[in-house]
């Protein structure tokens, strides 16, 4: 017991320290600068060559070049190649001087098995900006503690969709990776607690921040702002989740929860007897403002995001709005 109590204590300074550094923003993109497409979870099966294509062909149109991770279109069973093969994309990404930014080309579930196979140690030196969701929060999770902003954005395969179908998706990316400010203002809903806060940015997928519990890469929400998205899960399954980070201390001192989309939530053989809104209100304190039905997830609507970013939060009976400091 008197190890397991110091293994956890040591964890527990591991996440403080690191979060207590003061946060890096990468340089923004000019045109001309060169971003990677990389795959470091599932596979990108043949179909979705046409989606990162006109991706590629959307970041040219931004005056970017793009280079494709040799390993782009591996596969290894479930993975877009081996584990080994993922991690060289992700590392000689991070590594390689002439890339600005790294551009996940999909999510799915994998990113997990590289971040301790990774040497961020010269990305540290020159940080430059991850791009993605879903899975990839094990990587937004794992660099917010390494003290360095990432951008909760599109992926190539966003580009499954018609372009004039997500005009904000692909806007609001291309805003903020040129360091344009951006500002959302959108409809509040009847769920919504209302009120005004301002702190850092965290979060992501509700299953990844889950299974980063009890580990270097768990996030820390004091005095924070926590956004959370899902989806194709059971009710109980969010209800599990939320309690797993309650139990943890997420919602004990953030300032703030957003919630962005609940997609394709699946029915239990049994009635859960609610919907999403009230399954998180029951866990976050009363006195938390919560914005929910915010654009960013798994919906074709999938709005910017600047993790680790200084934002601030209005929510009133009529609209919410978020900024974020310039």
């Amino acid at each position: 017991m008197k190890y397991t109590f110091l293994f956890f204590l040591l964890i527990t300074m591991s996440i403080t320290s690191q979060t207590k550094a003061p946060l890096v923003t990468p340089a923004y993109l000019q045109k001309g600068d060169t971003i990677a497409i990389v795959a470091p979870a599932g596979i990108l099966k043949a179909y979705k060559r046409p989606d990162i294509e006109k991706a590629k062909a959307l970041a040219e149109s931004w005056g970017l070049k793009v280079v494709y991770g040799k390993n782009l279109f591996s596969q290894d069973n479930h993975f877009a190649g081996t584990d080994e093969q993922r991690c060289q994309d992700f590392q000689d990404a991070l590594d390689n001087p002439n890339i600005k930014a790294i551009w996940c080309g999909r999510g799915g579930y994998g990113s997990v098995r590289l971040l301790d196979k990774l040497d961020f140690s010269t990305f540290l030196k020159q940080p430059k900006w991850i791009v993605g969701y879903s899975d990839i929060t094990a990587f937004h999770s794992h660099i917010h503690n390494l003290g360095v902003e990432t951008l909760h954005a599109m992926m190539g395969t966003s580009m499954q969709d018609k372009p004039e179908d997500i005009p904000h998706t692909i806007e609001s990316f291309r805003k903020v990776l040129f360091g344009k400010p951006v500002r959302y203002t959108i409809p509040s809903s009847s769920y919504n607690r209302t009120g005004k806060v301002s702190g850092e940015l965290v979060g992501g997928n509700l299953a990844i921040l889950s299974s980063m519990l009890g580990s270097t890469s768990q996030i820390s929400t004091d005095n924070k702002i926590l956004f959370i998205e899902e989806v194709g899960e059971y009710k109980y399954s969010i209800d599990r989740m939320l309690l797993s980070l309650k139990r943890a201390g997420y919602f004990k001192n953030v300032k703030a929860v957003i919630v962005g989309g609940m997609t394709k939530t699946k029915k239990n053989t049994t009635p859960w007897g609610g919907p999403e809104e009230e399954i998180i209100l029951d866990v976050v304190p009363k006195d938390i403002p919560v914005l929910f039905n915010f654009p960013a997830g798994h919906d074709p609507d999938n709005r910017a995001l600047l993790l680790g970013r200084e934002a601030e939060v209005t929510i009133t009976d009529k609209v919410a709005t978020v900024v974020f400091r310039s």
